[in-house]
Formats: structure tokens, C-alpha cells, sequence
């Protein structure tokens, strides 16, 4: 007997973007690396979108590389 799994995702409707900031700091930790996908329950085409996302508002400077608050 095998059991089927079905996740939902945490993100229902919302697009992922880089310029979406406060989407993708839910994904992120204090200091600053990105959550594994385990840990945030998406599916791994969202996962990918989300980790191309801080990568590139990391780039544009909208999103720190470091969180420097702590310290």
C-alpha cells in the first residue's frame, strides 16, 4: 500500500520577484544565508526562482549579503 504525499506550498499567489522584498526575506535567515528547501516546504522549481531572486537583488544591493545588525 503506498501513500501519496501532497505538499502545499507556502507561496500560493504571489509572484516571485526580485524586487518583491519582504517575499524573499521570509527565506532568508538573520545572517543572512538562504533556507534550505526542506525548511521552507517549496517545490524545487520555486525554490530555484526563490534562490535566483536573492541572488540577484543581492546584486542590485537590495538585499544585503550580510546582516551587519547583529554586530
Amino acid at each position: 500500500m503506498s501513500i501519496l504525499l501532497i505538499h502545499f506550498s507556502p507561496i500560493k499567489s504571489e509572484i516571485i520577484d526580485h524586487k518583491n522584498i519582504y517575499l524573499l526575506r521570509k527565506f532568508i535567515t538573520v545572517q543572512g544565508k538562504i533556507l534550505p528547501r526542506r525548511l521552507t516546504k517549496l517545490t524545487a522549481k520555486q525554490h530555484r526562482l526563490v534562490m535566483k531572486s536573492i541572488k540577484k537583488s543581492r546584486i542590485l544591493g537590495l538585499l544585503p549579503f550580510i546582516n551587519k545588525e547583529n554586530s
